[in-house]
């Protein structure tokens, strides 16, 4: 119905070649190519901001300041000091969620982090450093994070199947998260200006004074889905800093 109306929400998240013919040749997407220019713009931006290093710091250097600062502050409160090492990791995985979050909303760009793929592999790689963080710090003594401690024993045959299932599902649930959240706001962003298109064209001089609407409702999403962007890069980092922590502290 949609497609048949003019309207292809869809249609922005196909995966098309990057740098052209060479692109091709080595089956370099759209989105690899988003995800590159993310990774450099995020270099870029913090060398260039602390180039300087000003007693009194500009507006580059004051925003690099205060987002090392926040992570780092989130880093500590979640993790405690053990944290500190995972810094450089947290910090660049944020950095890169939010600069590619924000890129998606520009026209003519590409959100990589509305496919699953991504998101995925993201979640695993981060399910793969906690659970091998807990085994580093713990040993097989990691196991009794799926046991916690004060749990009488007739309790464990339920309970310990239903641990295991919930940090399983970590990686998708992280993964969803992210995916779902970017994916639904680039949708009702295309349906909105479908609408608009759509009652220009077919209302004419009536059209264009009803597309206010739509066009009201897609300036508001556009706010809101630049503070998605950030919302969801800080959610998930600070539950990475979260599944740092369990595997530290065992809960």
């Amino acid at each position: 119905m949609a497609q048949e109306s003019g309207i292809n929400a869809l249609g922005q998240f196909q995966l098309t070649t990057g740098f052209g013919a060479f692109g091709k040749a080595i089956e370099f997407t759209n989105s690899n190519q988003m995800m590159l220019l993310a990774a450099v713009i995020v270099t870029s931006l913090f060398v260039i901001a602390l180039r300087q290093r000003a007693l009194v710091p500009g507006r580059m250097q004051g925003l690099a300041e205060i987002s090392y600062e926040f992570v780092h502050n989130m880093v500590l409160d979640t993790i405690g000091e053990e944290g500190k090492r995972f810094f450089p990791f947290i910090f660049t995985l944020f950095a890169f969620i939010l600069i590619g979050n924000i890129l998606g909303l520009f026209p003519y760009f590409f959100a990589f982090t509305s496919h699953i793929a991504i998101t995925g592999a993201l979640a695993l790689f981060v399910f793969a450093l906690s659970t091998l963080v807990g085994f580093w710090y713990h040993g097989i003594g990691f196991l009794k994070f799926f046991s916690p401690p004060g749990v009488p024993g007739w309790l464990l045959p339920l309970l310990i199947p239903i641990e295991i299932v919930s940090f399983l599902s970590r990686p998708i649930s992280l993964s969803v998260r992210l995916f779902a959240n970017i994916t639904a706001g680039h949708v009702m962003w295309e349906v909105f200006a479908g609408f608009m298109l759509m009652l220009v064209s077919g209302l004419g001089a009536v059209g264009v004074v009803a597309a206010i609407i739509p066009l009201g409702l897609n300036i508001a999403l556009t706010a809101l889905e630049f503070l998605v962007a950030f919302l969801q890069a800080y959610v998930f980092a600070i539950l990475t800093c979260l599944y740092l922590h369990d595997a530290i502290h065992m809960h």
